[in-house]
């Protein structure tokens, strides 16, 4: 069955608010919760308009498809962000302040109580802050003695290994701030969340420095591509 362009044309252009109810992202949202929504419906709840020719949800897709996935959109550069059709500074610096705002919305909920009493709000921070990074950062989370965060600190940049690690810099970074434990955390732009032998390395010298201090290191997390490593569940914390 052959289509035509004028067809194909009219579903394209088709207005948003002409769609049923519970077809629209808004009223979607409002009905079911934001989780039910796609990533397409949920880009086009913040883009709010499309361009001529393609409704916002149209949009959304295409820029899903022409960047691969939501985190590559979202980790973009404002160049390649603003190269994007339907984009610019102004949807830059939004969707910068959109994922801004739900990193300091974890890094509250880590910070209102003990982390070990909610992991998932740790392993959630972690992500936020350390996944998509281009380069490896190694980072930590300082605790007082009653396990709540008393700051979060990125230590080392660039490729960690065990010669690009000072005990002595976590060490004098823990006594600064009275700390009493310690949560390890690095990426691997990889995506591959799998320790590495210079990984375990690395703790396993860390802890040994730190214990000198009576500051316990209480896990390890290595960050992925969507995913995440824990070297206390993983069993190579000793």
């Amino acid at each position: 069955m052959k289509v035509s362009k004028n067809s194909v044309e009219t579903q394209v252009t088709v207005k948003i608010t002409d769609m049923p109810l519970d077809e629209r992202p808004r009223e979607k949202l409002l009905q079911r919760g934001a989780e039910a929504l796609t990533n397409a419906e949920l880009l086009a709840i913040f883009l709010r308009i499309g361009i001529k020719g393609k409704n916002a949800i149209n949009l959304a897709k295409d820029l899903l498809e022409e960047f691969g996935d939501l985190r590559s959109l979202l980790g973009a550069d404002r160049l390649r962000f603003c190269e994007a059709k339907g984009l610019g500074n102004a949807k830059y610096v939004q969707l910068q302040a959109c994922v801004e705002m739900s990193r300091r919305y974890l890094r509250e909920c880590l910070e209102r109580g003990d982390v070990l009493s909610s992991p998932e709000a740790t392993q959630d921070f972690l992500m936020a802050e350390l996944s998509g990074r281009p380069y490896e950062v190694f980072a930590c989370l300082f605790l007082d003695t009653k396990n709540r965060v008393i700051t979060f600190a990125e230590m080392f940049h660039g490729t960690i290994d065990e010669a690009s690690i000072y005990p002595r810099e976590v060490a004098k970074r823990a006594l600064k701030h009275n700390a009493s434990a310690v949560i390890l955390a690095h990426n691997h732009p990889s995506g591959v969340a799998k320790p590495s032998n210079s990984d375990i390395a690395i703790t396993k010298q860390l802890q040994e420095v730190l214990e000198l201090l009576d500051v316990r290191v209480l896990d390890h997390f290595i960050i992925g591509d969507g995913c995440y490593v824990s070297f206390v569940e993983e069993g190579l914390m000793h």
